[in-house]
C-alpha cells in the first residue's frame, strides 16, 4: 500500500492534501512518509525473520537526520561509504557494531575513524587497502574487523552507471584469485578476516543475477573453508529494483504503457530468490538495501513557472531543477509526474523541465500530462531516493526544504536554504 493517493482528487501523503504542504513552506519541497518508511523497512527486515541477519539501511540513498533516527529505532543497521555517512549514523543513534564501511577510495584518516568508533567491518575492495588498514590498525593497536568484496563479473542488467558487479567495473575483487586474496589477508596480523561481502548493482529488476551471484558467493565460502579459512558473514549488498511507472494510477491521469521487463518484483521475492540458497552457507546475512527503503517515502513538489509553445516542442518550466533532483538528467531516469489537484482536462505531450540554464535539466520528455497553469503545483513521484543527497548549489540555488508526514502531523525535517547558505 502507499501513503501517497488521491483522496477528492487531490493528492495526500497519509492525512495531508500536500497542496497545503506546498502553499504553507514553498517550492521545490521534498515530502516524505513516516508510515510508508516503517512500512517498507519493516517489510524487507522481517523477510529475513528466523536468520541470523542485519539490515544495514544503505545512507547514500537519502541521509536525512530524521529518516536515519527513524530507522535507527526500528533496529536497523547503517551502510556506509565514508566517514562522513559513519558520523552521521552514529549522531542518529546506530549502533556502531551494526555499522558497516565500503568504498573503493576510504582515505587513511577515514579507516582511522572507523577504527576508533568500533564498527561492524571494513567492506575491502582491493590488496592494497587491505595493507593499509593493516598498517592503520597496528599504528592504532585496534584489529580491524574486514570482509573482502568480491567481484563475480555478473551482468546485474542496470545502468552503466549504477552496475557494479562487471570486471570492468572498479569494485572489488576478482573472484578468480578471490581465495588468494583470503589467504593473504589472513596473514596479515592486524586483521580479522570475518566476511564475504558483493554488491553487483543498483536498480535491479531481474531475479536472475541475484541468484547467480548467491549461488557464487555460497561456493566462495566452502572453498574458503576448504583452505582452513573460516568464514562468520555475508554481505550481499541491496540492489533490489523499484517501480517508477505508473506508482500512481486514477481515470483522470494518462496511463503509460509498461514494459514488465521495467518493473520490480515485491521485494519479498527478491529475498525468497537468495535467502534458501544464502542459508546453506550457515553464516550472518547482511543486507544493504536503501533504494528499496525509501524511494517510494518521497515525492518532490514544484510549482508551474510558465508553459512555452516553439511550434515544435511544448514546454512545462517548472522551479524545480536537475540541481534539486538530478537522476532523470544524470541517467535518463524516469519518474511519473502529477498535478495536485485531478479535473477532467485534455492531455498533451510535453518537456517538464526546470530553470538550470543546460538544456539536460529536464524532468520527463514527451510526457502525456495534463494541461496545467502558471502557479499549479506538480509532484515528481518516488524521489526519496537518491533525490536530496545529490542535490546542489549549481547556478546558485537553494537546496529545497524537507518535510515529514507522519497521519496528520507535518515536521520540517530540512530547512530551505537562504543565500547565507550559498
Amino acid at each position: 500500500m502507499t501513503h501517497f493517493r488521491f483522496i477528492d482528487d487531490a493528492l495526500h501523503c497519509e492525512g495531508v492534501p500536500v497542496q497545503e504542504l506546498a502553499e504553507e513552506f514553498g517550492t521545490p519541497l521534498y515530502v516524505y512518509s513516516k508510515q510508508q518508511l516503517v512500512e517498507n523497512f519493516r517489510r524487507i527486515d522481517g523477510a529475513f525473520a528466523g536468520t541470523d541477519h542485519v539490515t544495514c539501511y544503505a545512507l547514500k540513498a537519502n541521509s536525512n537526520h530524521t529518516i536515519l533516527r527513524t530507522l535507527a529505532s526500528e533496529g536497523a543497521g547503517a551502510d556506509a561509504v565514508s566517514a562522513g555517512e559513519i558520523h552521521l549514523a552514529l549522531r542518529a543513534g546506530f549502533d556502531p557494531a551494526k555499522v558497516t564501511f565500503a568504498g573503493v577510495g576510504k582515505r587513511d584518516d577515514e579507516i582511522e575513524y572507523a577504527l576508533g568508533k568500533g564498527i561492524f567491518a571494513f567492506n575491502v575492495e582491493s590488496l592494497q587497502e587491505l595493507e593499509v588498514i593493516n598498517g592503520i590498525a597496528g599504528r592504532v593497536g585496534v584489529p580491524a574487523r574486514v570482509a573482502l568484496r568480491v567481484n563475480p563479473d555478473i551482468d546485474a542488467s542496470t545502468h552503466p552507471y549504477i552496475s557494479t558487479g562487471l570486471k570492468t567495473n572498479k569494485f572489488g575483487i576478482d573472484i578468480s584469485v578471490a581465495v588468494e586474496a583470503f589467504r593473504y589477508a589472513a596473514s596479515l596480523p592486524h586483521l580479522r578476516v570475518e566476511g564475504i561481502h558483493t554488491h553487483i548493482g543498483s536498480q535491479i529488476l531481474k531475479l536472475e543475477p541475484f541468484e547467480q551471484t548467491a549461488r557464487t558467493v555460497v561456493h566462495l565460502v566452502r572453498e574458503l573453508r576448504s583452505a582452513g579459512i573460516g568464514i562468520h558473514h555475508i554481505d550481499f549488498g541491496g540492489g533490489f529494483g523499484v517501480t517508477y511507472r505508473n506508482a500512481l494510477r486514477h481515470p483522470l491521469l494518462p496511463h503509460e504503457a509498461v514494459n514488465p521487463a521495467d518493473e520490480a518484483p515485491p521485494n519479498d521475492a527478491f529475498i525468497a530468490a537468495v535467502l534458501p540458497v544464502l542459508k546453506e552457507a550457515g553464516c550472518t546475512l547482511v543486507i544493504e538495501p536503501g533504494r528499496s527503503i525509501v524511494a517510494d517515502t518521497g515525492l518532490l513538489v514544484t510549482k508551474v513557472l510558465y508553459r512555452k509553445d516553439n511550434g515544435v516542442k511544448k514546454f512545462v518550466i517548472v522551479d524545480a531543477g536537475m540541481n534539486d533532483l538530478i537522476r532523470p538528467s544524470l541517467y535518463n531516469a524516469y519518474h511519473q509526474i502529477v498535478p495536485l489537484t485531478l479535473r477532467q482536462r485534455e492531455a498533451d505531450a510535453v518537456d517538464v523541465v526546470g530553470p538550470v540554464c543546460e538544456t539536460g535539466d529536464f524532468f520527463a520528455r514527451e510526457r502525456m500530462l495534463p494541461e496545467v497553469e502558471r502557479g499549479e503545483y506538480l509532484a515528481v513521484l518516488t524521489a526519496g531516493a537518491y533525490g536530496i543527497v545529490n542535490a546542489s548549489h549549481y547556478n546558485a540555488r537553494l537546496r529545497p526544504a524537507e518535510v515529514l508526514v507522519n497521519g496528520e502531523k507535518v515536521r520540517v525535517v530540512g530547512e530551505r536554504e537562504t543565500f547565507d547558505d550559498l
